[in-house]
């Protein structure tokens, strides 16, 4: 239905395009850049980083307000994924090694649209939207950044641009394990058993939410002190991860229809006994080797390997009635559409655990890198108290 009304949208409102931002603009903004893969010491602030101009007529410049930080972000700082990212921005292989840089991280965007281009109808300047931005993409830790209409949603009116920055990546990843891969929806969720293996963090707090709107039995495991937090959120159980073999406790249980692992390790050993048998329920894992695989033996070798894998556990689990799934982050903004009506309609809220300014950049590293998080860590680039 989001869909079609996106459809509409653009049928009635071409008239809308902006004309003036390119010429008139500088060719430089304040952005927070990597230079080489290493630890927070490559971190740099410049006032001097490139401008985002628009090179196809789909995409959109927004005007960051605010952004969101993720676990992957310090992964990627790292270096992980650089294979496969280079393939994603450069499937020709014409640029040289090292061309991403200076690379813009930051996978959460909340902002403004400054800029349309000629095929973009459903969106005008001025409209306030959300986006979670690929990660073979520039980054929204930064003044601007570009993106694909297809990616960008309307922010949802009830959240102001550092609560809406908590959430497009985590809702993203939520959506495509849980509906996508895992086959759960608003129409069969009710009262369907689901696992939440790690359910403190953004994804895990997401995905409580969105399982208990539509109906579910939501169970989770998480520390004591992160108890309350996602007993708030919806969760019927929650297993102390601290109080014992986290295992034997979720033994005594009655078996799930969906395990969504946001864990990994040595989970994958008993998790799925917890399923329930011959009735359709699927694991769904977010902690994979894919990218690991193609960083050590490169893209054809790594993807040769990861689709081994992954064949062998499928077989293995499906003698015993099972799904055995991995689950991959997947940008779209139809699905954030989704999102933002749930979140007007009181079903989904932010869960923001700490608020840094744009000179702290380096400080919310630091942070997202410590893990235990409660929720998502957010950075404001421009002061919105008043909206």
């Amino acid at each position: 239905m989001l869909m079609c009304r996106r459809w509409l949208v653009c049928s009635l409102k071409g008239q809308y395009r902006s004309l003036s931002f390119s010429a008139s603009r500088r060719s430089v903004m304040p952005a927070w850049v990597i230079d080489k893969y290493g630890k927070n010491e490559v971190l740099r602030f410049t006032k001097n980083a490139a401008l985002p101009i628009i090179h196809y007529p789909n995409e959109v410049i927004v005007k960051v307000h605010a952004a969101g930080l993720n676990p992957i972000d310090i992964s990627m700082r790292g270096g992980y994924g650089a294979a496969t990212m280079a393939m994603k921005r450069d499937p020709l292989n014409m640029n040289q090694s090292g061309s991403e840089f200076p690379l813009i991280l930051g996978r959460d965007v909340s902002g403004e649209i400054m800029e349309c281009g000629l095929d973009v109808n459903y969106f005008k300047p001025g409209d306030q939207v959300w986006a979670a931005i690929p990660p073979w993409k520039q980054g929204s830790l930064a003044e601007f950044v570009v993106l694909s209409a297809n990616e960008v949603s309307h922010k949802p009116k009830s959240l102001r641009h550092v609560e809406a920055a908590s959430i497009p990546y985590v809702a993203a990843t939520a959506w495509s394990v849980i509906v996508n891969t895992g086959g759960l929806n608003k129409d069969n969720g009710s009262k369907k058993r689901v696992l939440i293996l790690g359910g403190s963090g953004g994804v895990g707090t997401l995905a409580i939410q969105m399982v208990k709107a539509w109906g579910a039995h939501v169970t989770v495991t998480c520390s004591q002190n992160a108890e309350r937090l996602v007993r708030d959120l919806g969760a019927d159980d929650v297993v102390d991860y601290t109080a014992g073999p986290v295992e034997k406790q979720l033994q005594t249980l009655q078996k799930f229809d969906l395990i969504l692992d946001n864990i990994g390790g040595e989970t994958e050993k008993w998790a799925l006994d917890l399923l329930k048998p011959w009735n359709g329920a699927k694991y769904v894992t977010l902690v994979t080797p894919f990218l690991h695989n193609t960083d050590r033996l490169g893209l054809a070798d790594g993807m040769m390997q990861s689709g081994v894998t992954i064949g062998c556990k499928v077989l293995k689990h499906l003698r015993k009635g099972v799904h055995y799934r991995w689950g991959f982050f997947a940008p779209s903004g139809p699905t954030l559409d989704e999102i933002s009506e749930m979140v007007d309609a009181g079903k989904v809220r932010p869960v923001v655990e700490k608020v840094f300014s744009f000179a702290q950049v380096p400080q919310v590293f630091q942070k997202v890198e410590q893990g235990h998080a409660r929720g998502k860590t957010v950075v404001s680039v421009i002061d919105d108290q008043k909206e």
